[in-house]
């Protein structure tokens, strides 16, 4: 042992923001414990490691005996007198260990301690880190692929990003850096990883917090998202100032808020929707981009007739229905479309 290896262990104890201390002192029960097996000793073994020469200091109770079988943790009688003269066979007396005599032994487990703390330590921060910021978006990097399942670096802590918290058409490319929910710290084999979300709803609101100041501010208020990852998203926004408008606080100058946003979600498709206390508006904004002609509301249903012109029918259900789910998502409401033909041709039929 050497100066220059006590002052990298102080290096690495201080970059990764461990207790030299107590870094020190694991090494040093380690390799106390680990002389103690390999010679055989059945007394005890006590090392310190002195961090401002860089030399370690030994000292191994050798046990008396009649017959000496091994030197490394036996003595004869007369050699224990020249020590204690009361010694007796059966006693144990401290006899000093040769530095050299720890050879290999010293290099691997320093080795192994060292690993085992930096686990440690990572394992701590990622807890204490990642535990406050549950909830919240971060910024991450693929680094690579576990069967399904995707690992991101987030700062020095792993995240995971399950199969079912992965958007189907996201390429998730080696060295992509993409914005990640944080759901919470969970145990696995291989120590505690973030679990990360790309198809979260909260992930779409948090862009937005994080796109558009007067959210943040208090002044523009989010009331309710509806998404289909990778499809389609629907927000809806109120203001509490009239001096500012909501949607367009949102959708930014020549729309470079939301397409920024967006672009993150690989060109997922967003609606921005006005938050309005008259439910009949609030669903005719909802099945934006549509055009809608006329709401009627059954409320002990809780059900909407919409009528649209015949050219908006497609847009108003939306492909595959995702418009109508989502519009039905945000509101709460159900939502039964119909263009104003059918109308027509179910009252002639009536008449008829």
């Amino acid at each position: 042992m050497d100066k220059e290896f006590v002052q990298t262990l102080q290096m690495i104890a201080r970059e990764r923001d461990i207790s030299e201390t107590e870094l020190i002192a694991e090494a040093e029960e380690a390799l106390a414990a680990a002389y103690k097996k390999h010679v055989g000793a059945t007394g005890d073994v006590t090392v310190r490691i002195d961090t401002e020469k860089g030399s370690l200091h030994a000292i191994c109770e050798k046990e008396v005996v009649g017959h000496v079988t091994n030197g490394f943790f036996q003595m004869s009688l007369e050699d224990a007198r020249k020590k204690d003269p009361k010694a007796e066979i059966g006693d144990f007396i401290p006899v000093e260990i040769a530095p050299e005599s720890f050879g290999r032994i010293a290099a691997q487990t320093f080795k192994q301690v060292l690993q085992q703390r930096l686990r440690e330590a990572e394992r701590k921060r990622t807890l204490e880190l990642f535990s406050e910021r549950q909830g919240d978006v971060v910024s991450a990097v693929v680094t690579r692929r576990e069967g399904p399942d995707v690992i991101l670096q987030a700062g020095r802590s792993e995240c995971l990003l399950r199969r079912e918290d992965q958007v189907r058409n996201e390429p998730y490319r080696i060295n992509d850096r993409i914005r990640v929910y944080v759901r919470g710290v969970e145990e696995t084999r291989r120590g505690p990883r973030v679990r990360v979300s790309r198809r979260a709803d909260e992930l779409l609101a948090k862009l937005f917090e994080m796109e558009v100041p007067e959210i943040e501010q208090g002044t523009v208020e989010i009331k309710g998202v509806a998404r289909e990852p990778g499809v389609r998203s629907k927000i809806t926004v109120v203001s509490h100032d009239e001096r500012v408008d909501a949607v367009g606080a949102c959708v930014g100058q020549r729309g470079a808020r939301v397409q920024a946003i967006v672009n993150e979600l690989y060109d997922e498709k967003i609606d921005i929707i006005p938050y309005s206390d008259d439910v009949s508006a609030f669903i005719a904004g909802a099945l934006s981009p549509a055009k809608v002609s006329s709401v009627r509301l059954n409320k002990v249903e809780k059900r909407a007739d919409v009528i649209v012109p015949d050219s908006q029918l497609s847009l108003a259900i939306g492909k595959g229905g995702v418009n109508a789910r989502l519009a039905h998502k945000l509101t709460g409401w159900n939502i039964d479309i119909r263009s104003e033909s059918q109308v027509a041709e179910e009252g002639g039929n009536a008449q008829a």
